[in-house]
């Protein structure tokens, strides 16, 4: 018994590039893919963050010699205040200058000079007079030593006093210095913490715009990475797409063929006693012809 079957096919050119595509999947598909090259990176803090976060570290405590500066002032402004008299720190003594000593010697010298002058002048008179060595010669003589004397001790102590004044305006001037000096520094001590936050956000925020773009530019270069390992998978999948729709588009060519199969020894058999039975049926049973 013959069978006929008819197959509908792609055409031969179209089974082609589908067999070339097979080939071509199978090659790309059995070597691995190293994704290493597109994992995700993070961008290391810029050199500016870093400067930040050392200035933070050590800008703690910096504060603290312009206080212990402020506080030696304060001390020293402090002895200023005490009693005048002694050579400790902040006493007049020491704001006593150096040479007054030897500014009184040399004015009261000037001043015995004066008066010895004096005195030889009032016995040239009493001898032109006639009456030196008098009694009244004598009181006279005595009244100008006594009054010279005087006059003498008054200036001495205004020249002390001279001096006392002038170093007293000098200590009053240096506690005033010293309070200066120690707002100034206790102000700075103040404010130097917030300069120091100031310069830290500055220097942050540049740092995190650096290192966001050193960001970007590892992810741009990661996708890129990913673009060109998958540029083939991509290119075969376009490929498959065309043949998909070629196949799709194109009408299919069919083919007819007709086979017959081998019979068994049993279909044989089968087939034999099948003859011969009607053979035999004929024979027994013919058929009238009206």
């Amino acid at each position: 018994m013959a069978i006929t079957q008819q197959i509908n096919a792609p055409a031969e050119f179209i089974q082609d590039l589908a067999k070339d595509y097979g080939t071509q999947l199978a090659g790309l598909t059995a070597v691995p893919l190293d994704t290493s090259q597109f994992a995700p990176q993070v961008a290391a803090q810029d050199p500016l963050q870093t400067q930040a976060a050392s200035l933070a570290a050590s800008g703690v405590g910096s504060y603290e010699p312009f206080l212990t500066a402020a506080q030696t002032s304060l001390t020293g402004a402090q002895d200023l205040l005490g009693p005048g008299a002694g050579t400790g720190a902040g006493s007049i003594s020491s704001f006593m200058s150096p040479y007054q000593s030897q500014v009184i010697d040399t004015t009261l010298a000037e001043f015995d000079r004066n008066r010895a002058i004096q005195e030889q002048n009032i016995r040239s008179q009493q001898a032109e007079l006639g009456a030196l060595g008098a009694g009244r010669a004598g009181v006279q003589l005595s009244e100008f030593g006594s009054e010279s004397d005087r006059q003498r001790a008054a200036l001495q102590a205004q020249l002390l006093q001279q001096g006392f004044g002038q170093a007293s305006t000098a200590r009053q001037q240096d506690f005033g210095n010293r309070l200066g000096i120690m707002a100034a520094q206790s102000g700075f001590a103040q404010a130097l913490p917030s300069l120091q936050r100031g310069d830290i956000s500055t220097l942050g925020s540049v740092g995190a715009i650096q290192q966001a773009q050193a960001q970007a530019q590892l992810e741009a270069q990661r996708q890129a990475n990913q673009l060109a390992a998958f540029e083939p998978q991509t290119r075969l999948d376009t490929y498959g797409r065309g043949i998909t729709q070629l196949i799709s588009g194109y009408p299919a060519s069919g083919s007819q063929f007709t086979q017959t199969p081998n019979l068994s020894p049993l279909e044989t058999a089968l087939g034999v006693a099948s003859t011969i039975g009607g053979v035999y049926g004929a024979i027994n049973n013919p058929r009238r012809i009206s």
